[in-house]
């Protein structure tokens, strides 16, 4: 799966890749060669950092689904074990 930028993300990506160049490197890169860069950077590393998004969020599901027994546990059978205890303040 191909990760994607709508339009206008991708140009703020392109110009700060420029801008990185040009403070970081003191070095001038073209609108076309930061665009080259980014579409390289997306192929490349981005399915890294997506693919261990992905597993984390799976992981904190997996915790989350296991937490869910002790959230909205309700007991079993309580009719009669409410009616045997006898109401508080009569005696």
């Amino acid at each position: 799966m191909a990760i994607e930028l709508d339009r206008a993300l991708r140009q703020q990506a392109v110009a700060s890749i420029e801008r990185y160049f040009e403070q970081e490197l003191d070095q001038r890169i073209g609108n076309i060669a930061a665009g080259a860069l980014l579409g390289f950077f997306l192929e490349e590393i981005a399915p890294l950092v997506y693919n261990q998004a992905v597993a984390h969020v799976q992981e904190r599901l997996a915790q989350r689904v296991a937490e869910l027994d002790l959230e909205i546990h309700e007991d079993e059978f309580q009719y009669w074990r409410r009616r045997e205890t006898p109401p508080r303040g009569r005696r």
